[in-house]
């Protein structure tokens, strides 16, 4: 039976799958949204989701996703005499239409089409592929259903996710239980669907600041400093705050064309994950006691493509790793070090549009931070002790708009939250989890045209690393102790040229 999301619960410590519906842009129906019974209508409009193009034009994978999860949010429900003439036909602000309210009309106004054929239209618009092809955006098609490819969920198991128009008795849905190995998918036989891709699709553009190429831990008062090299390998340098020392020269450590980096620490380890060129998602460690890296990249089970951004935190022994995908929504999968095993699917909670991710824990529970569509700011939760998430995206306070970056680390059960600006400038807010207040304005520290950006802590100082705008690596330190923050960014030794 469905759960509420209100209900979604953690289970033998990995997060299930939950599709949340709120969303960091606007996601509550527009003034004008309505139904009309009618025999047929054309498309005239393909709404702000749209971007004001032409119905029958070029539409991204990520706006496919928006658009279908627009319907999610807003419960369209399918057409009130079914397959049956006067069909219902929906229209509103982001979706644009009119778009008939079945499972082929919910394709054509995902993939914009300037019309709504039905499911043996669908292939006029369309080159057939091959299943195992699949990529966020595509559909299966049979005579009889359609449904939105929306991502895989474990590529080598076939296990996928999907959006749906299905039935009189359910409005619009996301689903998580589709198998290409399986027998059928909603309730039509799974060897009658064929895989197509809209002839007008195209991959999604990189978003300037998702994924940081930058990534800092530390084991004690020793920084694990790595960046993404001007040639898309991984480089380390090591800076020891004790003896006030930094290695003083970066070594390569393998890869090529990476995207983006995250890092965490348990005990003497350090776990460092980073997106390939396909938006994959891939693990190398280094053992401090030992002195040794793992040397070799391996991907993280589960089959995540389209990544573009991704961060870690840790509870214990397990590691929380959560990235943004194709259709800009956050999922999560979890590692747990002690028996080796991770879950193996990578469970999307929610949102739209995010473009930038990081993450912290307090206690049991981590705080997630994501930077929204128009520069906004906007905080997320997982509770390992109750063993659920907050309901929805919630913006955090001071009203930053233009952020490109952000990053978080916590004192205590006080996080704090850093962004670069659109000015390309350092700011700061604090919030105190155990008031459960913010400072409720981001103050600006300084910096210009920085480009990426990282933090951790040693004690109870904040150290924070950026990437300027020629690739050179600073850093700045936040004294919690002391009150104050270090008067100027300076530049880490070694001379690095980091990705920017």
């Amino acid at each position: 039976m469905p759960v509420s999301k209100s209900a979604s619960r953690l289970s033998a410590g990995v997060l299930a799958a939950a599709c949340l519906t709120a969303v960091v842009t606007a996601t509550a129906p527009a003034a004008h949204a309505d139904s009309v019974l009618s025999t047929y209508y054309a498309a005239s409009s393909t709404g702000s989701i749209g971007n004001g193009a032409a119905p029958g034009g070029q539409v991204t994978r990520g706006q496919v996703l928006t658009r279908a999860q627009a319907w999610v949010n807003q419960a369209v429900p399918y057409s009130t005499n079914g397959l049956t003439a006067p069909y219902s036909w929906w229209s509103d602000g982001q979706t644009g239409g009119r778009y008939r309210q079945d499972c082929s009309g919910f394709v054509s106004m995902a993939w914009q089409l300037p019309e709504s054929p039905n499911t043996l239209g669908l292939p006029s618009y369309s080159t057939s592929i091959g299943k195992w092809d699949l990529q966020p955006g595509d559909i299966l098609n049979s005579s009889e259903h359609v449904v939105i490819f929306a991502g895989w969920r474990d590529k080598n198991a076939g296990t996928f996710n999907y959006y749906q128009e299905s039935s009189r008795s359910r409005p619009t849905n996301f689903n998580t239980d589709g198998n290409l190995n399986g027998s059928s998918l909603s309730s039509h036989p799974m060897s009658s669907y064929t895989a197509l891709r809209y002839k007008n699709i195209v991959d999604s553009p990189s978003v300037s600041g998702s994924g940081s190429t930058v990534a800092a831990s530390a084991t004690g008062n020793g920084v694990h400093l790595n960046i993404i090299g001007s040639d898309g390998g991984m480089w380390a340098t090591e800076g020891d705050y004790a003896a006030g020392n930094w290695t003083g020269a970066w070594s390569p450590l393998g890869g090529s064309g990476l995207k983006a980096l995250t890092s965490v620490t348990i005990g003497s380890s350090m776990h460092v994950y980073a997106l390939g060129s396909t938006g994959r998602v891939y693990s190398m460690d280094a053992d401090y006691t030992t002195g040794q890296w793992s040397g070799t990249w391996v991907e993280v089970p589960g089959g995540a493509a389209g990544a573009t951004a991704l961060t870690a935190t840790a509870t214990g022994n397990t590691v929380h790793l959560n990235i943004l995908g194709a259709d800009g929504a956050l999922y999560n999968t979890d590692g747990d070090y002690t028996t080796g095993h991770w879950t193996g699917a990578w469970n999307r909670i929610g949102g739209s549009a995010l473009q930038a991710l990081t993450s912290v824990t307090i206690g049991n529970v981590v705080h997630l931070y994501a930077i929204g569509s128009t520069g906004h700011v906007y905080s997320m939760d997982a509770d390992y002790t109750a063993g659920r998430w907050t309901d929805a995206w919630v913006e955090v306070p001071g009203g930053a708009a233009g952020a490109t970056a952000l990053t978080a680390t916590a004192t205590g059960n006080t996080v704090h939250l850093n962004i670069l600006g659109a000015d390309g400038a350092l700011y700061n807010t604090d919030g105190d989890y155990t008031t459960g207040h913010w400072t409720g304005s981001w103050n600006r520290i300084g910096g210009s045209a920085l480009k990426a950006l990282t933090s951790t802590l040693t004690g109870n100082t904040v150290h924070l690393y950026a990437i300027g705008a020629t690739g050179t690596v600073y850093t700045m330190d936040a004294d919690y102790t002391a009150g104050r923050w270090s008067n100027a960014w300076a530049e880490i030794p070694g001379g690095a040229i980091a990705a920017h």
